[in-house]
């Protein structure tokens, strides 16, 4: 157990299963006390344990908002927040043309508008406490696939927030770090199959004859994420690095691929990083 940790308080959002679950399993074994967001009652019961407190939190809800801040401003034991980890999130795939105009809606206004509401709603306790914002990313807002649109798009979004953030309260005391996983294995993989084939019903035939085959590669690269990605408590353990080091950095990366695309997607041209991605899920190269 970390002995700075004793009596300070994590915020973890997104925390019913995956790098959520990990992330707060390990803060409250650090010693932190964290209110993990869950939106289900039975999630809450299930993650409850000792140093880990539940809390219904939908972050599009501007109630549970506002009784997260309160929470956390009305401490019972006094204790300042040390960090909020913004790791809620949905993920929506499809082709640019095939997915809905509500569905482009629905997945900034978790992944974007959301994660903005709770570092509003909770900014002032971290600038009382001189505390930390960590923003778990992804390796997705570095290089966009094909049929990762909006998921892509919302997360290159929270990373332009957090280069923000980071320069606005800097000279406040309160640090901010993007954390940028490649694959993980994770039910947000899951669900993202699961909402794909949704979308792809919704295809006209028109569209199903052009996109069948992009849709089918990203069913079997996804599923070869799931099989070979990360653990979240790989992601979890850097997490608590951001949380905890003196200095830490503005961004991590966790896992190989991540490691590896991050940095390349900034020194070859977008042509060749267009045939890399392309190669890798096995389509079509011109």
């Amino acid at each position: 157990m970390n002995e700075n940790a004793s009596g300070q308080l994590v915020v973890v959002t997104g925390s019913s299963t995956g790098i959520g679950l990990a992330t707060a399993s390990r803060l409250a074994a650090a010693g932190f006390h964290v209110l993990a967001g869950v939106r289900r009652q039975a999630d809450a019961e299930r993650v409850s344990g000792p140093r880990i407190e539940p809390v219904i939190l939908d972050v599009t809800d501007e109630q549970h908002l506002a009784r997260l801040r309160e929470r956390v401003e009305n401490d019972p034991s006094g204790r300042p927040l040390r960090a909020v980890v913004n790791n809620a999130g949905i993920a929506i795939n499809a082709p640019v043309e095939a997915l809905s105009l509500a569905d482009w809606r629905r997945q900034f206004e978790v992944t974007v508008f959301g994660q903005v509401a709770v570092i509003q709603a909770l900014l002032p306790s971290l600038l009382s406490s001189r505390g930390r914002v960590v923003n778990i990313g992804s390796v997705g807002s570095r290089v966009a696939m094909p049929s990762f649109g909006a998921y892509s798009g919302a997360k290159y979004a929270m990373d332009a927030v957090s280069d923000a953030l980071r320069r606005e309260v800097a000279s406040l005391g309160v640090k901010v770090v993007i954390v940028t996983p490649g694959a993980v294995k994770t039910s947000l993989t899951e669900r993202g199959l699961e909402e794909a084939d949704r979308v792809a019903a919704t295809m006209t035939e028109q569209q199903r004859s052009r996109y069948g085959p992009l849709m089918r590669a990203y069913r079997e690269t996804v599923q070869g994420w799931a099989r070979d990605g990360a653990e979240p408590a790989a992601v979890a353990a850097v997490v608590e690095t951001a949380i905890t080091a003196g200095r830490p950095r503005t961004r991590y990366t966790v896992g190989r691929d991540a490691g590896f695309m991050v940095p390349v997607s900034r020194l070859v041209p977008d042509r060749v990083l267009d045939q890399m991605v392309l190669g890798q899920m096995k389509l079509p190269r011109r």
